[in-house]
């Protein structure tokens, strides 16, 4: 069984180790200003996917992928030297889906909020179609029977 506790935690020691390596020690001018979102171990500790967010243009986005691609091996070494761990995980980085999430999220939260508008528009001159209150109130007469005599048909079941 994996200890996935085990896994998080190199998880959370490769994200640090490599967000510093970017910072500090890798020197590519293809790297844009790039952010380790996430990085996730499997359960046997040998593979780490590190998922990457990079802002600027597509160009940008290429570049860093290639600036990493490059330097992969370096930041493994790096990994394998700081975690101690007896077999160093390869690592896959991966550009995150975030910015194009946050920005189809942002634009369904727009129209939305148009038509949440435009219904609030439309309900300011809206007027019932009947009364404002179609339900019989307490203080009004009942239409039925004032004898209070059952017709035939009507009133209990006699339970024969």
């Amino acid at each position: 069984m994996a200890d996935t506790a085990r896994a998080r935690k190199l998880a959370d020691a490769i994200q640090q180790i490599v967000a510093t390596m970017l910072d500090t020690r890798i020197k590519d001018p293809r790297l844009g200003f790039v952010t380790v979102t996430d990085v996730r171990v499997t359960g046997d500790l040998q593979h780490a996917t590190v998922f990457y967010t990079v802002l600027g243009s597509d160009e940008d986005r290429a570049g860093t992928a290639a600036a990493l691609a490059s330097a992969k091996g370096l930041i493994r070494s790096e990994v394998g030297r700081r975690t101690g761990v007896r077999l160093t995980p390869t690592l896959e980085f991966v550009p995150d889906a975030i910015p194009e999430t946050a920005a189809h999220l942002e634009e369904a939260l727009r129209g939305a909020a148009a038509r949440d508008a435009e219904l609030a528009r439309i309900r300011e001159n809206a007027r019932y179609a009947g009364e404002a209150d179609p339900y019989r109130t307490a203080d009004e007469p009942d239409d039925s029977d004032e004898s209070g005599a059952a017709g035939p048909g009507e009133g209990p079941p006699s339970g024969r």
